[in-house]
């Protein structure tokens, strides 16, 4: 059965975080399943939430959020910051769903869960394709 990872942005275990994504105090790491089952993995602390910027949305701490997600396939926040455009273009699949409890955001994501699994899966193709030879992901 074919599963994503999605990474939310908390401050506490129980809400998304009023704060954008990327200053999240800590990433609850989910495996969703096809099925509209899911499991928390991990609980992830955001080392990078205290980078300092050189200005607000400095691409350096989008890249570091990047390397932190690496092996998530979806961002789901309650607030997205100015590096949003950003994280659209990657290989992550950003979702905006307001403040809301960590119950109610994986509840939207399970309505919209094929049409998110179809973009998951396009972004994935889309890095195998741009890979060098001999590289594989998982």
């Amino acid at each position: 059965m074919r599963s994503i990872k999605v990474a939310l942005g908390v401050d506490d275990d129980a809400k998304l975080s009023e704060e954008h994504f990327g200053d999240s105090k800590h990433y609850l790491i989910y495996e969703v399943r096809e099925d509209g089952t899911y499991r928390l993995i991990e609980k992830r602390l955001n080392r990078v939430r205290e980078m300092e910027e050189k200005e607000h949305g400095d691409p350096r701490k989008f890249k570091a959020i990047d390397d932190l997600l690496e092996d998530v396939d979806v961002f789901l926040a309650g607030r997205m910051g100015p590096n949003f455009l950003r994280v659209s273009k990657s290989r992550h699949y950003p979702m905006v769903v307001g403040r809301k409890t960590v119950k109610e955001a994986l509840s939207i994501l399970i309505d919209k869960l094929e049409n998110v699994v179809v973009e998951v899966e396009r972004r994935r193709s889309l890095i195998k394709r741009n890979r060098p030879s001999g590289k594989q992901i998982d």
